[in-house]
């Protein structure tokens, strides 16, 4: 009889993510920083709605099992309960997808952590558009816009677990709630060597040019740095900051590094006309600061594949971003009335790349 039983390395996609975890690639993961951090304050406690391996903290529930919450598939009561545990004393790290986190329990944020004010941090991993064949259910892509208007939230994009682990310690002792937007809850592309490069509410810069600045946060900061590594070859100065605090947002910092450049690209994983780039235009607005933004990520709901060829489609990957950022900067020799009349990717873009794709996953195809 044909074995019919395939295993779960089988299953697996080189070019994808992996959700789970339970390779033992990851060395260091949500879980190390948050148990490091439980190891010498009694207060932090851990919650997951079944996803310890898929949000990368099952290492806390082995090293701190009495102060793990196993919430189940119920992500609501989880960060209800996180709002209890808040106000009598504690500080709970409640983890689980971005899209849960955030559009699922909007109301339970609101109303049961910022509206009274607890210190509850919720941390919702596989931000964006990284969990691919999910579709828009575990996409989070409209989280910030709506995140950033909640009074008393604080939200953070760490760009990877470095600037998580930095952004994790100046918040840890913040009064009111905070909402980590993290790609992914292990190791991933890397940004940063050490969690003193990271100072929370002021942006990081990750490559220095003198001609376009890009803000972005999150996964697509190192796509941006990668890009204006390549650009700086051709002759094209980008710098490229890392706006890892988005509420509050650093409407100072912002707007020094945007009067020092020619012209802004905001790229971001996210809804373009409700994200960083709406933030940004508004600070350069109130600063007094004219200076062309750009913004350049999604204008619609996403569509399904493996979160890298998502990237490339939406050309939120260092080559897409290339040239992006050399449309960015042609556009600044059009009159200022037609700049902005038409995207910086368009879907002419979008279905090339498709048919690109197309062609090289024939190739691998078994003859």
């Amino acid at each position: 009889m044909t074995n019919l039983v395939r295993q779960p390395t089988d299953l697996r996609d080189p070019l994808s993510y992996d959700h789970e975890g339970r390779g033992g690639i990851a060395r260091h993961t949500l879980g190390t920083i948050l148990s490091n951090r439980a190891d010498t304050d009694p207060r932090v406690v851990v919650a997951t709605a079944d996803l310890a391996w898929s949000t990368f903290v099952a290492e806390f529930m082995e090293r701190h099992p009495k102060r793990f919450i196993q919430a189940g598939i119920s992500e609501r009561n989880m960060l209800g309960l996180a709002a209890g545990l808040a106000e009598t004393g504690y500080i709970p790290y409640v983890t689980t997808f971005s899209a849960f986190a955030s559009m699922q329990c909007l109301d339970v944020i609101r109303n049961d952590h910022a509206y009274t004010n607890l210190p509850v941090r919720t941390v919702g991993t596989h931000c964006g558009i990284s969990m691919g064949y999910f579709a828009s259910s575990h996409h989070a892509i409209e989280d910030i816009g709506a995140l950033k208007t909640i009074p008393n939230l604080t939200v953070c994009a760490p760009a990877d677990l470095v600037a998580a682990e930095a952004l994790i310690r100046d918040t840890h002792d913040l009064p009111g709630p905070v909402y980590f937007r993290l790609g992914r809850g292990a190791d991933g592309p890397s940004i940063y060597r050490d969690p003193s490069e990271i100072t929370f509410g002021k942006p990081a810069i990750v490559h220095e040019g003198k001609d376009l600045l890009v803000l972005t946060s999150g996964i697509v900061v190192h796509a941006a740095r990668d890009a204006a590594k390549a650009l700086a070859q051709e002759g094209v100065s980008v710098t490229v900051a890392d706006l890892h605090t988005l509420r509050p947002f650093p409407v100072d910092e912002v707007a020094a590094l945007a009067a020092k450049h020619r012209a802004i690209l905001v790229p971001e994983d996210h809804l373009i006309e409700s994200g960083i780039g709406a933030s940004v235009q508004t600070a350069l607005l109130e600063a007094g600061i004219s200076v062309p933004v750009f913004k350049h990520g999604l204008t619609d709901f996403a569509i399904i594949g493996p979160p890298t060829h998502m990237y490339r489609y939406y050309a939120l990957d260092h080559s897409g971003l290339k040239t992006v950022m050399k449309r960015a900067m042609d556009r600044l020799d059009q009159p200022a009335s037609t700049r902005h009349r038409t995207l910086l990717w368009q879907e002419k873009d979008m279905q090339a790349v498709l048919m690109e794709q197309r062609d090289q996953d024939r190739q691998r195809l078994p003859k």
